[in-house]
């Protein structure tokens, strides 16, 4: 059922209930007016299932800011006991606390999608992904520890805390896996969250390849060279040309998570395999080494690649 997956991320988000004495709790979220677009988008995904009012302009007195005053756009529900039902689950004792196997049971690519785009913020330093940021400023330090294990349980992603106790997810790889998790749900009003086509960086003609001591290489440039031969059938898709990112997302989700001992060379790349590989790193996030190891362990163990 997607409106549970829906509201999952929106209570991870920007979503909350409110109870009177005596009365029925109501569900609402408020965005600013510059995004209205994402309002009045979730206020459609959800007005089937609960009888929600249409987004409603409200403006606040605010001595904080430079105009004196903030813009919004609220989303309140009526009475509904579907709503009193999660409320139950999500406000024991009239506070919010995560119902962890509730969540677990409802968390999918809906629910991360929509929190992202609540509590969610891509970083981007000069044209290039810095890092994911969700902010988890309404939940306890156990809760966060629980939503770092959610992640990592179901999509290895590997977030990290910073000084604000915000959940970060800074590795390229998982940064380009994250939004591509994300995107088939991203409204067109958050673009700013989406994907950003990075700055196509060259290889140096010499560089440093670190590969698992298990292969043992003798003549490195000559041995790294031969098995990047296979870099355009492992990773492009012959028909249209282009990376292919699901079946790169899907492979080295497991082989990442591997530790392994590593060795180092010092090679010289021929002119064909660096612009390949700048190629498939601009759009994967991955790194060079990983990039050639791959290489080699299809190589050695004759694995067929299906797109």
């Amino acid at each position: 059922m997607s409106f549970m997956n829906y509201m999952c991320g929106k209570l991870l988000g920007d979503g909350c209930m409110t109870k009177q004495d005596r009365r029925k709790p109501r569900f609402q979220f408020m965005h600013r007016t510059e995004d209205f677009g994402w309002t009045y988008h979730c206020y459609e995904q959800l007005v089937n299932d609960i009888p929600i009012n249409r987004p409603a302009y409200r403006k606040v007195l605010d001595k904080r800011l430079s105009k004196g005053f903030s813009e919004s756009y609220v989303v309140q529900s009526k009475t509904d006991e579907l709503i009193t039902s999660l409320y139950k689950i999500w406000y024991p004792q009239g506070k919010k606390r995560l119902p962890k196997q509730w969540i677990q049971q409802h968390m999918d690519e809906r629910s991360l999608a929509w929190w992202y785009q609540d509590d969610g913020h891509l970083k981007i330093v000069n044209g290039v992904m810095h890092k994911i940021i969700l902010s988890t400023d309404s939940f306890t330090n156990e809760e966060i520890e629980f939503l770092k294990c959610l992640l990592w349980n179901k999509w290895k992603l590997h977030f990290k805390t910073d000084a604000q106790n915000r959940l970060i997810l800074y590795d390229k790889f998982q940064i380009h896996y994250f939004l591509h998790l994300v995107s088939p749900w991203l409204h067109e009003s958050m673009n700013r969250k989406s994907l950003v086509i990075q700055p196509l960086q060259p290889i140096a003609t010499r560089t440093t390849i670190y590969l698992p001591s298990i292969y043992k290489i003798e003549k490195p440039t000559a041995e790294i060279n031969e098995k990047l031969n296979s870099l355009v059938t492992l990773f492009i898709d012959s028909t249209t040309n282009t990376v292919c990112t699901n079946h790169i997302f899907h492979t080295f989700l497991q082989l990442r998570s591997e530790p392994k001992d590593m060795n180092n060379y010092q090679i010289v790349i021929r002119e064909a395999h660096r612009l390949n590989l700048a190629r498939i790193r601009q759009q994967t996030g991955l790194t060079i080494s990983e990039l050639v190891e791959y290489c080699f362990e299809c190589n050695s163990f004759n694995r067929a690649i299906v797109f």
